[in-house]
């Protein structure tokens, strides 16, 4: 039997798939699998996820991994890939998709279309999954692991990092890309350095914190659009955000839904180091849910001691334990952000005492790397029996 699992992965930019990649390979190379990680040569945020040089295979192109994927093997496929390297790999290779997107509209990567089978990342996704007619669902969700193996390029305090993520296929974002340091040392000059600031300070009041990318999934604009009322009705909050935008338009539709917020809410951009970046705040704060396939940034701010505001629903209700964990509130596009108000009131009462994640044990186990580790096994071991078979 073979112990041989092979992994493909040609995103360019880091997120929560790169993240999970990483601790899916740390679980295979624990419970004594061998594995290649296939990557994109110019993708160089690899090196910050702690991953052995040894099972790294850098390519130039997608069409590149037919010649390093063996005939028979099984992969594991956590980004989209071109239909035509996909069919030529469906031929001679088990396909496995790593299915770390919900399904909230008929369409879908073609690599869940064409796998042999497709391994969700939380219930909510097998729900997606099964609503779209998927049949081929890997039975248990393959939730990942609490795992802050990263590599930080910095030590000390919180500094403000790139705001966005440029694509260079857009002549704005290229041009936006080489002006945007010139303009930030403008905007210091012009603001002064007390406006401006560069390291993060923690300031009076309820601190509620954004560590994501900001994406069209996360539907961060839409989300503070519905809470703007009770935000602005609540002085004492603050909004500090960590991550970079994926393009420019993201990073301008979010400016314009808190700019009536003005400067209680600032952006800190990409941090390599997300341990040092969730005690800064008292609350993660995340997006609206349909879209979500799990939150990561959900269990790492558990882990790390900080409990999480979120809508009532799926994927959160899979990954929050009500008053341990942190708070849910009704989505705010059914009742205006009234709930959220409420809950807002309640932070700021005298003598309240916030939720304390690192208590609920049996639940940070659930989602420990021992567990995920177990889970992959269990995945491979199945996998490998049916190929034989």
């Amino acid at each position: 039997m073979s112990r041989v699992i092979y992994q493909i992965n040609l995103s360019s930019a880091l997120g929560g798939a790169e993240v999970y990649s990483g601790t899916f390979t740390r679980a295979l190379l624990a419970r004594g699998w061998a594995t290649h990680l296939i990557t994109l040569r110019s993708a160089s945020f690899w090196n910050r996820l702690a991953l052995p040089e040894s099972v790294q295979v850098p390519i130039e192109r997608a069409e590149h991994a037919l010649q390093v994927v063996p005939q028979g093997a099984i992969l594991v496929i956590h980004a989209p890939l071109p239909r035509a390297v996909l069919a030529a790999l469906q031929g001679r290779t088990t396909l496995i998709a790593l299915a770390h997107q919900a399904l909230y509209e008929a369409r879908w990567p073609a690599y869940y279309e064409l796998a042999h089978q497709v391994v969700p990342v939380s219930r909510h996704v097998i729900d997606t999954l099964t609503r779209h007619g998927f049949k081929a669902i890997w039975p248990e969700p393959l939730y990942a692991a609490i795992d802050l193996a990263r590599h930080s390029e910095g030590a000390g305090q919180v500094v403000r990092g790139p705001l966005c993520d440029w694509d260079s296929h857009k002549p704005r974002d290229r041009v936006m890309r080489r002006f945007a340091p010139l303009g930030t040392r403008l905007l210091r000059a012009v603001q002064g350095r007390n406006r401006f600031e560069r390291r993060f300070e923690r300031r009076s009041g309820l601190t509620l914190g954004i560590v994501s990318r900001l994406a069209p999934l996360k539907q961060f604009p839409l989300l503070f659009n519905r809470l703007s009322a009770a935000l602005r009705a609540a002085p004492h909050v603050n909004i500090e955000v960590f991550g970079s935008a994926v393009d420019y338009r993201s990073l301008r539709e979010f400016r314009e839904a808190v700019r009536p917020l003005g400067r209680r809410v600032r952006l800190w951009g990409h941090q390599s180091d997300v341990a040092r970046v969730y005690p800064c705040m008292d609350f993660l704060m995340t997006g609206l849910p349909e879209r979500e396939a799990l939150g990561l940034n959900v269990l790492e701010a558990q882990r790390c001691g900080t409990a999480v505001i979120a809508p009532r629903a799926a994927p959160f209700t899979e990954t929050i334990v009500e008053g341990s964990g942190g708070f849910f509130y009704t989505d705010p596009r059914e009742d205006g952000g009234a709930d959220f108000a409420r809950l807002l009131e309640r932070l700021a009462t005298p003598g309240f005492q916030p939720p304390a994640p690192l208590l609920d044990t049996d639940h940070l186990v659930r989602f420990g790397v021992d567990a995920f580790a177990d889970r992959v096994d269990r995945l491979m071991q199945s996998l490998v029996s049916s190929v034989a078979a």
